[in-house]
């Protein structure tokens, strides 16, 4: 009776194992640094948002969800924020994008000069924050430039000025035509809608900048073909230039989206959340949370985690609505 032979074991190829050693070699630095500066951080913030933490080294005690509790129905201002940054975020995004587009249209034209325009467009996105917003700062004065130059076109100028005036523009827009609104219903203020301008003014170069890559990685030959079918220029935008672009229009509506909700700086400096707290956003809530309320770093870090989870969500959303491409 002729004997089975035990079947031969298949050694591992060293040259698969050599390119999975490889592989890890070369994304280590990257997992490194994703761990080390974000997934580590927010889990500290998790851990520290169950705690009554007052200093940077002392753990009162160990409080479960009661800063989370406490959010949701005990604190108008965590309301107010919120409020205020989704007014901020509607509108800044929207009209970044817009613009963003509108200026990589017209520098992708074969015009003279359109490095110089580039550039022009794009220089405010780099310039100093805090700078820009001293220039501003002077700017919305009841004395300066803006208000000067409303006065020389014979328009009204809003009292009191821009970064003190606490009431919506809407209330503003009704009570010119004699129609009261709740509070509710007075939109955004005067000094909210002032740091939207200048948040719109910073960052459109920088949309504008990706908008123009990806204009430019869309063939020409389509273009030639849908104008000898007789398309005009409007046409060709909406038809082909908004559709072809729409994974670059996910991406800025994703950046202008975590940027609005992240605002802070502009805020600081303008107006440090005033007037009545009509500029106070989820990020300076935090921060005053933190170092100038007796609540302490515990209580901001579960504001910290909750203004993550908001993003996190919206971005789920507009990624559903904006991001479809491959699918169509």
């Amino acid at each position: 009776m002729a004997s089975l032979a035990a079947p031969r074991r298949r050694g591992r190829n060293p040259l698969a194992a050599e390119d999975f050693f490889a592989g890890w070699v070369f994304i280590l630095p990257a997992l490194i640094i994703i761990g080390g500066f974000i997934l580590l951080p927010i889990l500290i913030a998790a851990w520290t948002s169950l705690h009554n933490r007052n200093t940077i080294g002392n753990v009162n005690e160990f409080v479960g969800l009661d800063n989370y509790r406490h959010i949701f129905t005990a604190n108008e201002d965590f309301r107010i924020a919120l409020r205020n940054t989704a007014w901020f975020s509607a509108v800044v995004v929207p009209t970044q994008t817009a613009v963003g587009l509108i200026l990589a249209t017209l520098a992708n034209r074969k015009i003279r000069g359109k490095t110089f325009f580039r550039t022009a467009f794009y220089f405010p996105s780099i310039s100093s924050s805090v700078v820009i917003s001293m220039i501003f700062l002077w700017l919305y004065q009841s004395n300066g430039l803006i208000n000067f130059l409303l006065q020389k076109l014979g328009l009204p100028t809003p009292r009191p000025p821009w970064l003190a005036n606490a009431r919506g523009v809407f209330g503003l827009a009704f009570d010119a035509v004699g129609i009261g609104v709740p509070t509710w219903l007075e939109g955004p203020s005067v000094a909210l809608v002032s740091i939207m301008m200048l948040n719109v003014w910073t960052t459109a170069g920088t949309m504008m900048v990706v908008f123009l890559a990806g204009l430019q990685d869309i063939p020409g030959d389509v273009y030639e073909a849908a104008a000898l079918d007789g398309a005009t220029r409007r046409r060709s935008f909406f038809d082909i230039t908004v559709p072809l672009l729409r994974p670059v229009i996910l991406f800025v509506v994703t950046l202008g989206l975590i940027g609005t909700f992240q605002v802070f700086d502009q805020i600081y400096v303008m107006s440090a959340g005033g007037p009545a707290k009509t500029t106070t956003t989820l990020v300076f809530l935090i921060y005053t949370e933190a170092f100038k309320s007796g609540r302490g770093l515990g209580y901001a870090s579960a504001l910290a985690i909750v203004l993550f989870a908001i993003i996190f969500v919206l971005f789920l959303i507009q990624r559903r609505f904006v991001g479809r491409t491959e699918e169509r």
